[in-house]
């Protein structure tokens, strides 16, 4: 279920409802309502993501058998027929826990659901559709955040395309994690990361997005990303492409702590920032990639 990844998507979550205002319910006036929605939005991002990357593994078996004999269906530790029957349980968990907000957003958990198997069965092994289809993952499971107020959907979801570009920019270099990549995809990372970074700081010039307070976790962002990027781009071996999509996957949390902290100040910003020791802790125990 890849536990350090599961965290980082209850940034994702946590960010879109911070974009929705819905945080500010919170710790204005104590929302319990709103307190109630986030924690089964966060108990439906878990389920999806975990039943997503379960998935991976049933799909891959064949190829994990030559190329990642260690993870669990290839080397036996688990049944591909297990793995699919608890792979289908999460996804339908995710969806009915997301049921328990409104229709709308359990909607949204069953398109998270379907493009993550899209991706698993399909879109993984097309050049372009496949980093798409997995940074579409990731901004619709920001979306499910923005859900908890399915009014901001309107209005705030462009925002998905921050967690898209990104998603795309590790998804293109993850390709190497085996056989080693090339410089032209880390060069198309370098710039797809750059860009989102400045869609943020454009987003300071609207009133509804404190710079100031999204600042700090933007330079820690970039400081952790960017040498990983870069050093995957000069050389583009498998050893420092992995190194760079843990980094990448893990800081996805630092970045989630901007949006977060831009739209509902610094302190739910270090809330969402907490969650990174937490990643990088389980990191040490369990597989990233």
């Amino acid at each position: 279920m890849r536990p350090a990844n599961v965290v980082t998507a209850l940034a994702d979550v946590l960010a879109g409802f911070a974009a929705s205002g819905a945080a500010m319910s919170v710790f204005a006036s104590s929302d319990l309502t709103a307190f109630a929605a986030l924690a089964w939005l966060l108990i439906s991002t878990v389920a999806l993501y975990a039943g997503g990357v379960v998935f991976n593994d049933v799909f891959d078996a064949e190829l994990d058998a030559i190329e990642r004999p260690e993870r669990p269906v290839p080397s036996g530790q688990v049944s591909r027929r297990a793995a699919a029957s608890f792979g289908a349980l999460l996804l339908i968990g995710g969806v009915l826990s997301a049921l328990q907000v409104s229709p709308f957003s359990a909607a949204l958990a069953a398109a998270v659901a379907l493009t993550a198997i899209t991706y698993d069965a399909y879109g993984k092994h097309r050049e372009w559709l496949g980093p798409l289809n997995m940074g579409a993952c990731r901004g619709l499971n920001l979306i499910l955040g923005m859900s908890a107020i399915p009014a901001s959907v309107p209005q705030m979801g462009f925002l998905a395309l921050i967690p898209v570009a990104y998603i795309t920019a590790i998804t293109l270099i993850s390709r190497g994690e085996v056989h080693g990549g090339t410089r032209a995809a880390g060069v198309a990372a370098l710039g797809l990361t750059g860009t989102l970074v400045t869609g943020i700081l454009l987003l300071g010039v609207t009133d509804d997005f404190a710079l100031v307070a999204a600042a700090p976790f933007l330079l820690l962002f970039g400081w952790f990303v960017a040498p990983a990027f870069v050093q995957a781009t000069r050389r583009p071996s498998p050893e420092r492409i992995r190194t760079a999509v843990k980094t990448g996957i893990i800081m996805l949390i630092a970045l989630n702590a901007a949006l977060a902290a831009g739209f509902a100040g610094i302190g739910y910003g270090l809330i969402v920032l907490s969650l990174l020791p937490v990643s990088m802790g389980l990191s040490r125990a369990f597989a990233v990639t």
